[in-house]
């Protein structure tokens, strides 16, 4: 029996030392990672607000938005001018080969081959149907449309620039599990070395945790390309190149519960840039009836006309007359021909955008309510992942010391590895999602 004991021992006896020397190993590893933070430091840390500040300048769909404001409010002066006289000038000169008056005996003794007559005319429209005012009205609205248009443009970049800004978060975060899953495998590997040395183990079990190992390695190699791909994204959309080695300074921090924040969907449209743009469709609608409508009625107008005429040889003495007059023009033949169908068209064409805006405004109330859902789901999402990390860290500590214990064999362990592994990425990407899911949600509720 003490034989027998003994010769049980002696294997947990020396993994024992070998645990000891590993630990050193560790030690002096952890030694030469501090000693290469120097290194660490110089690398570039990009924060969101930052990033979100480059992206606000560099985007063209911004410059756009405002280059449009400056259409609409060109278009607003357009209409605005309307209501002013039009004044126009007018010249013209005639020369005949012959004369186009003959000689008249006494009166006109050589006639007249030569003209020419000079004036100027302003016309002021007194009554047109309302079409100029409701013209200067939907200019307005459009100028106030191409406003909030602007705005929404700022706010979808935030939203596009803050996606890509925590998706580059979420393959760091995973590239820092993975790269802890290698470490870990590393020095198991290194501890199957010496018991395939101390010939304690068969080599396939050698093998088993090299087999890992090179998955890991695998997956590392596509993380990197991955976060390489995200950051080069994320700096083409703000305008920067950075460099492979540059990271982002948020990682997996502690998330105040959006309960809290956002205790109920916020349906108060009266401030929602997206209601406010269904609105104006409405009154954009109705303008354009009433202007189709202008042209069924009376416009008139007045006017005055200076004008200078003679010769150039003084056949006839040059002259000056002023003539004022008014214009009435009534277009009966519209009011039962094509212009009384383009009324009725407008008018149809404004009860489909009123149906349309019912539809849409049902629509904007079913996107707060999902991305409001979406938000709290995430954050379940969150907690679920976390309380699983810490089951996962805690089998891969127990199956650890049964292990080395020789209470259980290396497939278990390398299982239990692998779980911790697949528990690190799951929270991560539940963070990563958590943030993106708030920033759609503040982005269809107007409160980016």
């Amino acid at each position: 029996m003490t034989k027998q004991k003994k010769i049980m021992q002696t294997p947990r006896n020396s993994m024992k030392k070998m645990l000891i020397k590993n630990s050193t190993l560790l030690v002096i590893w952890g030694m030469l990672s501090f000693l290469s933070c120097g290194s660490l430091l110089a690398q570039e840390k990009l924060n969101l607000e930052e990033v979100k500040e480059a992206a606000l300048s560099y985007s063209h769909d911004i410059k756009n938005g405002k280059i449009r404001i400056e259409q609409a409010e060109a278009a607003k002066q357009e209409a605005i001018a309307n209501y002013f006289p039009q004044v126009s000038a007018t010249g013209i000169g005639l020369y005949g080969f012959k004369d186009f008056v003959p000689p008249i005996p006494e009166m006109l003794p050589d006639g007249i081959d030569n003209f020419y007559q000079a004036g100027a005319t302003a016309t002021e429209v007194v009554y047109a149907g309302g079409k100029i005012r409701n013209y200067s009205a939907l200019a307005s609205l459009q100028a106030e449309t191409r406003t909030i248009q602007a705005e929404q443009a700022t706010d979808s970049v935030i939203l596009n620039t803050e996606q890509k800004y925590w998706q580059l978060v979420q393959v760091q975060e995973q590239l820092k599990a993975i790269r802890a899953s290698k470490m870990y495998l590393d020095e198991l590997l290194k501890q199957q070395q010496d018991l395939l040395s101390a010939g304690l183990i068969a080599k396939n079990q050698l093998l088993r945790v090299r087999t890992n190992r090179s998955r890991v390695l695998l997956q590392q190699s596509k993380l990197g390309n991955q976060r390489k791909l995200a950051l080069l994204d994320l700096g083409l959309y703000v305008g920067k190149i950075y460099d492979t080695t540059t990271v982002v300074a948020d990682t997996l921090k502690q998330v105040t519960p959006p309960r809290l924040k956002y205790p109920k969907p916020d349906l108060d449209f009266q401030n929602n840039n997206n209601y406010k743009l269904l609105e104006k469709s409405i009154t954009a609608s109705q303008l354009q009836t009433k202007i189709t409508k202008a042209d069924l009625l009376p416009q008139v107008s007045v006017g005055v006309n200076a004008g200078y005429f003679g010769t150039f040889n003084d056949a006839i003495d040059s002259q000056f007359m002023p003539v004022a007059f008014g214009m009435v023009s009534i277009p009966i033949s519209d009011w039962w021909g094509a212009g009384r169908h383009k009324v009725k068209q407008k008018a149809l064409q404004e009860k489909i955008v009123q149906n349309n805006f019912e539809d849409r405004k049902d629509e904007l109330k079913i996107g707060i309510m999902k991305s409001w859902y979406d938000l709290m789901d995430a954050y379940k999402q969150i907690n679920y992942a976390k309380d699983n990390l810490e089951y996962a860290n805690e089998n891969l500590k127990v199956q650890r010391d049964n292990y080395n214990s020789g209470l259980n064999n290396l497939t278990d362990l390398l299982d239990a590895q692998q779980q911790e592994e697949s528990a690190e990425t799951e929270y991560a990407n539940a963070y990563a999602n958590y943030k993106i899911a708030e920033s759609k949600y503040l982005f269809v509720t107007d409160n980016l």
